[in-house]
């Protein structure tokens, strides 16, 4: 069973487009692929970049519905952001001005499907950098949580991250195969395709950086799978530089976008025995 990183502590880029906000999403009409719970809860679980040393995060995923939908327009994510405008969520001070926000560059990589008895992504079949305006989570509220938590009125549930859906536009209709790999990829002080570094004016800020904070939501397969499959249940692709982040312990290799992790027992992201049901895996939507 993977035990998540839910925080996050202390390339390729074929396509760049403009400053993207996130926001509430209206109905997608038909999809081949939806993990997106539904409605959207105050926060997720998540897995954190720099909490992690990850650069690439995302999954093997197969389209369902009409035999029809198989070009698509757009990609919704589900982020989670645990950075505050200033103070951290772990040192439960936390305090944001409501609406205030950083940006990031974020990278959505679709590939074809491995080729038989491999387990790394086929060949690149499309990439779109989208800078997004993410926001930080609210203020702590010490009356009604505890641990620096903000408090969610209308789920009357305490969270330390705030789940938000950031928009790729693919710039048109992207035909893709039955089966791609997915990755998410972005930058934070340590890790990425291209770090930061740690001489940029966040880091040494009272709220550091909101990417270190910035994290891919989770959701549940099969409770949240609304449209399309996972291939390999129990499991995501991830490139990461720990091995101890593998559910193999890198024995099928680090520094590598890969399946985490093939053969029996290497489904770890599974919420009880490794390769079964329920399973964690990225929240994202599809749409034609």
């Amino acid at each position: 069973m993977r035990r998540l990183r839910l925080a996050a502590i202390p390339a390729l880029v074929l396509l760049t487009v403009g400053l993207t906000p996130v926001g509430a999403l209206a109905d997608p009409g038909p999809r081949g692929y939806d993990s997106i719970p539904q409605p959207l809860p105050g926060n997720l679980p998540s897995w954190g970049f720099e909490a992690t040393s990850t650069n690439e995060f995302g999954n093997q995923i197969n389209f369902g519905g009409p035999a029809e939908v198989d070009h698509f327009s757009s990609v919704v994510v589900t982020m989670s952001s645990w950075g505050c405008e200033t103070g951290r969520w772990y040192t439960f001070n936390c305090s944001t001005t409501p609406g205030s926000s950083f940006t990031e560059p974020i990278t959505l990589n679709l590939y074809n499907p491995p080729a038989p008895g491999t387990f790394v992504p086929g060949s690149l079949i499309a990439s779109v950098t989208q800078t997004f305006s993410i926001p930080f989570r609210p203020s702590a509220d010490p009356v009604n949580c505890t641990l620096g938590r903000w408090f969610d009125q209308g789920s009357k549930t305490c969270f330390n991250g705030l789940a938000n859906n950031i928009t790729f536009d693919l710039g048109g209709k992207v035909k893709l195969p039955e089966s791609i790999v997915f990755g998410i990829a972005y930058n934070t002080s340590s890790w990425g395709y291209q770090p930061y570094g740690y001489q940029t004016p966040c880091f040494t800020s009272s709220g550091g950086c909101g990417y270190d904070s910035l994290n891919v939501a989770l959701s549940t397969d099969p409770t949240d799978l609304r449209a399309g499959s996972d291939p390999n249940t129990g499991t995501v692709f991830q490139f990461n530089h720990n091995p101890g982040f593998y559910c193999d312990l890198g024995a099928h290799g680090v520094d590598v976008f890969r399946l985490d992790s093939p053969g029996p027992g290497g489904g770890c992201w599974s919420q009880g025995a490794p390769n079964t049901l329920p399973a964690y895996i990225p929240s994202v939507r599809f749409k034609g």
